[in-house]
């Protein structure tokens, strides 16, 4: 649960990092890369520690696959939440399909 909690953390800010400027575009473009490596910094932070305890519980992989659910989850919370756009059926759809990949990858064959 540890790997699950730290990537969803890492995840968040890695969001930010790379979109959270999005609603400052009158701030110099040098200003929100210096920002965004900082968060950046903060997400590496939890990140290599999140794969490190899960590796061996899941394969590479599979934390692949969390990693990318968990950062498709908490981008459209943001998308939403905080950037004011309109979450689609279409996203709903593309989700499904990333499930099914998931089931794929985690499912014992």
């Amino acid at each position: 649960m540890n790997t699950i909690l730290l990537l969803t953390a890492s995840n968040i800010f890695m969001t930010f990092a790379w979109y959270g400027h999005l609603k400052y575009t009158d701030v110099p473009l040098w200003k929100v890369v210096l920002v965004s490596w900082g968060i950046a910094f903060a997400e590496y932070c939890l990140m290599v520690p999140a794969n490190r305890m899960g590796y061996g519980q899941f394969s590479a992989a599979q934390l692949k696959t969390i990693q990318e659910i968990i950062t498709l989850v908490v981008f459209s919370v943001f998308s939403v939440l905080y950037l004011k756009e309109e979450f689609r059926w279409n996203h709903i759809v593309g989700f499904i399909f990333i499930v099914a990949a998931a089931f794929f990858i985690f499912k014992k064959w």
